[in-house]
């Protein structure tokens, strides 16, 4: 069976961009707890340089890419400060071999001897980043360089090994997720055809049979009307000749709204079309179905009653929202004892469908289920236990509410009944 290209490509299209978007979420937070952990990694080890260096007693002892420089305390052979700067007491500075020109900084190091206070900051000497700190004890004063440049070279290698691994990575299960997509929504589209064609074929061989059925209904009751002059009428008018022409008349009628029906199905069932909404009264259409229904009512002992506005405008499909309104209205009739109430009214920006029955109500939990296909408390009603049942009709009431962007829910009533509401947007008069 063939299926639409078109649409596969872009349902699959759509869900590997979506794993897509999950992996690389997912990347970005791993590179950024390794990028965190590195940083945090490297930071300690400075930390800990800084401190080791600030415990020798030589400058000559400091490893590589640490430079220390000491005022006071016991002399220590080393370095003279470059340039002309000269400390202002007596003591000699020391300082590591090969420090970079701008290292000692005399000016903070005289500071921290006299106010035994701890400087540290970040700076840039001869081109290359320097953590510089200075601290007093045991008598001196210390400061300390430590070159970042290795640390920072870490941080990017780091970086670039995930950029380099991510990439790829990412790319990958893009592909990845394109062909599982691909597998996984071959068989709902196929199903999905299935259905279509099998909606289709349903449509075709129930459209003759209808059209019949109407014609010969039509045929029979312009027959049994007025006789031509001179002529008798075929049935005289009694009171069952007047039954039998109104039920030819109810006849007729229902075949054209079956056949509506039917064509509202066809349509729904292909999402690649859509009836053409008008401009209609709820009000006047739930009318319509309180009497198309008030006959199998009554043979029930049921009343129905419509209350709410007159008049409420809302667009959308006629077909579509007699069906609804009907799906609710047989539903409340299999459960009600003596009454089943459709109310149509306006609150605000949305117009309210509401039906209600004074049966058992809705089962504890139910609410969260009974709009979808086939769900059914059918086996916990054995017994005469009064519970409701549920198959298709309320999931095609939700579907359909869907279909006008509108919704429908469970009203909890308090243990009086079953209240189904449906909110439609509302169209205001000028």
């Amino acid at each position: 069976m063939r299926t639409d290209p078109s649409g596969l490509r872009s349902v699959s299209l759509r869900l590997a961009l979506r794993f897509a978007g999950l992996i690389v979420a997912l990347f970005l937070i791993v590179a950024g707890v390794v990028i965190t952990l590195v940083t945090t990694s490297e930071h300690e080890a400075v930390k800990q340089s800084l401190a080791s260096a600030a415990r020798l007693d030589s400058p000559r002892d400091a490893p590589a890419g640490v430079y220390v420089a000491i005022l006071g305390g016991p002399g220590q052979p080393g370095q003279a400060p470059p340039g002309d700067q000269q400390p202002q007491d007596q003591d000699q500075v020391a300082v590591s071999p090969n420090a970079p020109s701008g290292f000692p900084d005399l000016t903070v190091l005289e500071r921290v001897a006299s106010t035994h206070t701890v400087v540290q900051k970040n700076e840039t000497i001869d081109g290359i980043s320097y953590v510089v700190r200075t601290s007093f004890s045991a008598g001196r004063a210390v400061q300390v360089a430590v070159n970042l440049s290795d640390s920072q070279a870490e941080v990017r290698r780091v970086i670039i090994a995930l950029a380099l691994a991510g990439v790829p990575a990412i790319a990958g299960a893009v592909l990845a997720a394109w062909w599982m997509s691909r597998r996984a929504m071959r068989p709902l589209a196929e199903a999905l055809a299935l259905q279509r064609r099998f909606v289709a074929d349903a449509g075709h061989e129930l459209r003759t049979p209808l059209t019949l059925l109407s014609t010969r209904a039509q045929i029979l009751q312009r027959s049994l009307g007025a006789a031509p002059h001179g002529e008798q009428p075929a049935l005289q008018p009694t009171p069952a000749a007047d039954t039998v022409r109104d039920g030819l008349d109810e006849i007729v009628s229902d075949a054209k709204a079956l056949t509506g029906i039917l064509e509202d199905l066809l349509i729904s069932a292909d999402p690649r079309q859509d009836a053409e909404r008008v401009t209609l009264d709820l009000a006047l259409v739930a009318d319509e179905v309180a009497a198309g229904t008030s006959a199998e009512a009554g043979e029930r002992g049921i009343a129905i009653a419509r209350t709410g506005d007159a008049a409420v405008t809302v667009s959308g499909v006629r077909v579509s929202l007699a069906r609804l309104i009907l799906a609710l209205v047989s539903n409340a009739l299999d459960h009600a004892r003596t009454r089943v109430e459709i109310t149509v009214s306006k609150h605000g920006k949305e117009t309210w469908l509401e039906v209600r029955d004074d049966g058992p109500g809705f089962p504890a939990g139910a609410a969260e289920r009974v709009f979808e296909r086939f769900a059914s408390t059918r086996a916990a009603e054995t017994g005469g236990s009064g519970q409701r049942h549920y198959g298709l009709g309320l999931a095609l009431v939700a579907e359909v509410a869907h279909r006008h962007d509108g919704s429908v829910e469970i009203v909890d009533t308090g243990g009086r009944g079953a209240l189904v509401r449906v909110r439609l947007p509302l169209i205001s008069q000028t």
